[in-house]
């Protein structure tokens, strides 16, 4: 066979092979989409729905439910107010859809608990059919201790559109503090008189060998100059000796 023909034959043979191969490959990128798309499903409506009717409506989908809370509404109970993701979005099968279902009209006067301890507030929400939500913790000038500082729904006879009243609670009030004066160089009675004077605790005393420091002079202090302290802060000097 002539060369040149040789060659045409195997240019020819190239290319169906490539043809092939091409072919193979967008075969393969569309059985790939057709499955992705297969594996999606439409998230369908499931408002106003009662419970077990929507999670057998998503389970013939093979998708689940999953209950996030309860609150007060119009509808009755047990039905699903709402839902995400929301109807005609498109997810994984097996996802789960998360549903708020109502309790019902709301029929519970919330009582005031504000200036009640905590474990009191406890007591007369779980009496008026309702519970203690969200509690958060702030230091309060003039409220005691573990006092409920406030409460949402926040006044007396307030409806509630949740079963639940979140809380804060004081931490009593903000402890005093102050800058930490300098104490280096000076005598100890001279150190210990400005913590006095600051309202601040000498602590440890520790003497220390300084080549050139006057003897009985402080020549480090923890915490240092500056620093926040408290009145409960003990100050630890090294006292020259």
């Amino acid at each position: 066979m002539p060369l040149p023909h040789r060659i045409e034959t195997l240019l020819r043979l190239a290319l169906r092979v490539f043809v092939l191969a091409a072919v193979a490959f967008l075969s393969a990128i569309i059985t790939i989409g057709l499955a992705i798309r297969g594996s999606e499903v439409a998230v369908p409506d499931i408002s106003k729905m009662k419970a077990p009717d929507a999670a057998a409506r998503l389970g013939g989908l093979g998708l689940q439910m999953k209950i996030e809370d309860r609150v007060f509404s119009d509808l009755p109970a047990e039905a699903v107010v709402r839902q995400s993701p929301r109807a005609g979005e498109n997810v994984k099968r097996t996802q789960r859809v998360h549903v708020l279902l109502s309790l019902g009209p709301q029929k519970i006067t919330v009582p005031a608990v504000v200036n009640k301890s905590l474990r009191s507030a406890r007591i007369e929400l779980l009496q008026a059919g309702l519970q203690v939500g969200n509690v958060s913790s702030v230091h309060s000038l003039g409220i005691e201790n573990d006092t409920v500082a406030e409460q949402n729904p926040g006044s007396q006879n307030a409806t509630a559109r949740s079963p639940r009243v979140n809380l804060l609670v004081s931490l009593g009030e903000p402890e005093k503090a102050y800058v930490m004066p300098e104490l280096l160089g000076l005598t100890l009675g001279e150190a210990h008189r400005q913590l006095t004077a600051a309202g601040l605790v000498l602590g440890q005393i520790t003497t220390v060998v300084v080549a050139g420091q006057a003897q009985g002079g402080v020549v480090q202090q923890w915490p240092v100059h500056g620093m926040r302290v408290t009145p409960s802060s003990k100050v630890e000097l090294q006292v020259g000796e």
